[in-house]
């Protein structure tokens, strides 16, 4: 059988594919290298148990025609649904990206899963779909739900379209509301924004809001190890979890300043004003990530850990060194 991956080649999916390929296991995966890049795949492409097709996951035609195929030679036994938009600010502009990149991939999926009758989907979900909602400690039964951003507000309605599904087809459905993950292939987030800005300016570094934002970062070796924990060990027919570290996170600040005193020591750093760094923005949020631990699994890094080895890795990305 076959563990077919959307967005193999992004940030997540690649590490994902990777990690699946150790375990034994055969992967397909499609991406429409928006965000992600074949480079990002070096380490999987020649492996003889994984194939890969650039595909745009939103016409829904060729997405068919590709994945039957895939599905003829070694049947598709479940989808990690990981493709989506990950620019919120590029979502805020052209509410038509989140619509495209984030909700149609999902729910073109869906149709497909229900043509070819594969049962299983685990799906890349967010903490944008809780909104803002201050200092109060996000559970996964919290409601009503108010996103913010374009994107959680595609991210939700996947949702709600894989639950949908749950009552006509889909057997079984894992959704992670991922928090902020760092590490490499990175392709997009506040480390690299900030290494890449000091590049331009090594003496001084710009950062959207006042630096007081605070969220909970994971690095990517623990998330890829909690999915791939949560598919093993939850088993209800829809299992929703938080995937996050056992902290309160760290500030943006807390970010800058490690970012400067690794690429740019010396450099000052300029902050805005307020809170939000840009429109859809969550200043601060805290997880309950009790549901998780109960199940049996703890993160190794910290947040403060995983910006520390992240913005390592990611200058090593940028630099070379």
């Amino acid at each position: 059988m076959t563990i077919f991956i959307t967005g193999v080649a992004g940030f997540i999916g690649c590490r994902l594919a990777g990690e699946l390929l150790k375990r034994g296991e055969r992967v397909a995966g499609f991406d429409n290298l928006c965000r992600g890049s074949l480079q990002n795949l070096n380490t999987v492409r020649d492996h003889p148990n994984f194939t890969f097709s650039a595909i745009d996951l939103a016409d829904l035609d060729a997405y068919r025609k590709a994945l039957r195929s895939v599905h003829a030679q070694e049947p598709v036994s479940e989808i990690w649904h990981m493709a989506a938009n990950s620019d919120i600010p590029a979502g805020v502009s052209d509410p038509n990206v989140d619509f495209r990149d984030t909700f149609l991939t999902t729910f073109n999926s869906l149709i497909l899963m229900k043509e070819l009758g594969i049962g299983i989907m685990a799906f890349a979900s967010s903490s944008a779909v809780y909104g803002d909602l201050g200092n109060e400690v996000l559970t996964e039964d919290i409601g009503p739900l108010f996103p913010i951003s374009n994107y959680g507000a595609m991210k939700l309605a996947s949702e709600a379209a894989i639950s949908a599904a749950l009552e006509s087809y889909l057997q079984n459905a894992f959704v992670f509301r991922f928090p902020n993950v760092i590490g490499v292939p990175a392709t997009h987030g506040v480390i690299q924004d900030f290494i890449r800005k000091l590049k331009a300016t090594p003496g001084n570094l710009d950062v959207l809001g006042d630096g007081t934002q605070q969220k909970s970062y994971l690095h990517v070796d623990d998330l890829i190890d909690a999915l791939l924990y949560i598919r093993n060990e939850a088993h209800d027919r829809l299992n929703y979890f938080n995937v996050a570290g056992n902290d309160d996170g760290v500030t943006v600040k807390f970010i800058a300043e490690a970012v400067v005193s690794r690429v740019a020591p010396g450099a000052t750093i300029t902050f805005g004003q307020g809170n939000r760094g840009w429109v859809g923005d969550v200043p601060k949020f805290k997880y309950s990530t009790l549901k998780l631990s109960s199940l049996g699994w703890r993160p190794r890094l910290s947040s403060v850990q995983a910006i520390e080895k992240a913005v390592n890795e990611i200058a090593e990305q940028e630099f070379g060194r």
